[in-house]
């Protein structure tokens, strides 16, 4: 068996292993699944290298997590503390405490690792 893959070195390229990508979705062919697993595996290292996605702060996690639950900053006090705790976290100037980080994933069911991120040290004393 042999396949071919697109190596992307440039723009052209990568328009056309997007292509291929596409065009073998739908196959059920073993072959074809082989070829598509490696020039999916081409376009995503080209792609991270490329466009990086970075991670989402505390705060971009908490205001998420309030829409989708259509909350208010004052719905987030029982959990965060004080309506200026609150507004302090949801601009980022304040890390959360690990009772913080345990409310928001008992009740909302967050990851842990979303709401630790990457903080300072200075954040995570509250100075």
């Amino acid at each position: 068996m042999q396949a071919t893959v697109i190596v992307i070195e440039n723009d052209n390229d990568l328009k056309e292993a997007r292509e291929l990508v596409s065009s073998l979705m739908g196959s059920d062919s073993p072959a074809d699944r082989a070829q598509l697993r490696a020039q999916a595996q081409i376009l995503h290292a080209y792609e991270s290298k490329h466009w990086p996605v970075e991670a989402a702060s505390v705060a971009e996690v908490i205001r998420f997590v309030m829409e989708q639950h259509d909350l208010t900053p004052a719905d987030m006090v029982p959990i965060l503390g004080t309506r200026s705790r609150v507004t302090e976290v949801l601009r980022g100037q304040r890390g959360l405490s690990l009772s913080m980080i345990r409310r928001l994933h008992a009740k909302y069911h967050i990851s842990a690792d979303a709401l630790i991120g990457e903080t300072s040290a200075k954040q995570l004393v509250g100075i």
